[in-house]
């Protein structure tokens, strides 16, 4: 039976399940394979993460799936983390527009991070617990990895080389010193813990609160400058995959990111993180909370076994990042490809969010035809929607009068955050 009959203008129509089965082959001739361990020792319980390899960019298709991994590393409690953990995804997800191809998909998933990150935050506060996470959030979507975090969870990538790079930045006030410095500028007081006699001890920290991170999720009673927005990162790997290690700060207190990569090559991923989390624990002992996530992303014809420890390779194999030229990028990602080097697609660190949301050059609308908040998706009247930009310092070229547009709450919640006024957030 032929898969597709002619129209009366003579264009062949082709049935959607034949459409969904093309895509299906040829995603599997070219999309990596994935496999994941997970390990963990307790000592407070505050450790959670996140391993789903069945999620769908177009429901009910199965050749649109692309995997999440996560770490949520709780301090003061654990709701946080568990309340991270179950809404985090949903609220990226949702902050997606629908109907986009996987290319316009992976180029929006930047920016619906920043707003899924900030949704969650505003959500968790409002039930008025005092609770705070770190969160590292890492997409796998065939060869292309998107990682963003706030706090001191790590992911680091092992590729083609031997070559170990860092896809987070550690929201350390300690040793982060533009942090300290917006931070300060935003309100909140760095400094270390004061002792009897005037004499200071420990980390840095913030007040009121005494936080020695920057950034996270939750921590309503520390100050609307510890902000939930993430820094993101998105890379596409050569075709010789590589491995991705995410991890609480347990293990990296312990191992650098080098050694961490170095104790478990040439093991399978499950393997892997169980030596990640037995090297940290010789060197450093039990006393965090200790979590450690490998993904291997594998090439097809290259599934038996793990990639060996690496051998001495020129300099043209190592590990390089390379902005993407937008004149030849199909010409450029070949090239890179090809000699296994790694192409950086995006990374930005703003905690500013005028910055992070952009600018729509048309408004985006729901389906009842009124205007969406940016962050928290509820609709909005063309009167009710305050952009973004109203008021912004930052940006000579943006105008008070283009999207994306936020909520009164959402507003709120972005100038309490830049230090304009106090938080309003409402507990329910």
């Amino acid at each position: 039976m032929a898969e597709g009959r002619g129209n009366r203008n003579g264009h062949v129509l082709v049935p959607l399940a034949a459409l969904i089965r093309r895509e299906l082959r040829s995603e599997k001739m070219e999309k990596p394979s994935v496999r994941y361990g997970c390990a963990a020792q307790s000592k407070k319980g505050e450790d959670y993460f996140l391993m789903k390899t069945d999620c769908q960019r177009v429901p009910g298709n199965p050749s649109s799936t692309f995997s999440v991994f996560a770490i949520f590393d709780g301090h003061n409690g654990n709701a946080a983390a568990i309340y991270t953990r179950e809404n985090l995804l949903s609220h990226v997800m949702s902050a997606v527009p629908r109907g986009l191809g996987r290319d316009e998909w992976l180029q929006a998933l930047p920016r619906a991070l920043v707003a899924g990150f900030v949704k969650t935050d505003k959500e968790f506060q409002s039930r008025g617990e005092t609770s705070g996470t770190t969160a590292t959030f890492v997409i796998v979507d065939g060869w292309t990895v998107t990682v963003a975090s706030v706090g001191d969870s790590r992911c680091i990538l092992d590729a083609q080389g031997g070559a170990v790079s860092t896809l987070t930045v550690d929201h350390r006030l300690e040793e982060n010193v533009e942090e300290r410095e917006r931070v300060s500028a935003s309100g909140g007081e760095v400094g270390r813990l004061s002792i009897v006699g005037g004499a200071e001890i420990g980390p840095l920290r913030c007040w009121p609160g005494g936080l020695c991170l920057s950034r996270s999720i939750g921590d309503m009673d520390v100050g609307e400058f510890i902000v939930p927005i993430p820094y993101v990162k998105q890379v596409k790997l050569s075709n010789a995959g590589g491995r991705l290690i995410i991890a609480s700060d347990g293990i990296w207190d312990a191992l650098s990111s080098e050694d961490a990569a170095k104790s478990c090559r040439g093991l399978p991923a499950e393997l892997a993180a169980r030596q990640v989390v037995k090297e940290a624990l010789k060197t450093w002992g039990l006393k965090d909370d200790t979590t450690c996530i490998v993904v291997d992303i594998i090439p097809p014809d290259d599934l038996s076994t793990p990639p060996p420890p690496p051998k001495k390779q020129s300099k043209l194999r190592a590990l390089l990042f390379r902005k993407r030229s937008h004149d030849s990028a199909t010409k450029l990602s070949k090239k890179l490809s090809a000699v296994g080097i790694v192409e950086e697609l995006f990374e930005e660190g703003s905690a500013m969010l005028a910055e992070r949301l952009g600018n729509d050059e048309c408004n985006k609308q729901s389906t009842s035809g009124l205007f969406v908040c940016a962050i928290c998706q509820v609709d909005l009247a063309p009167s009710e929607g305050i952009s973004v930009h109203a008021g912004s310092i930052f940006s000579i070229s943006s105008k008070p009068w283009q999207g994306p547009f936020l909520c009164a709450d959402c507003r709120n919640k972005k100038d309490a955050m830049e230090g304009k006024r106090p938080s309003r957030v409402k507990v329910v």
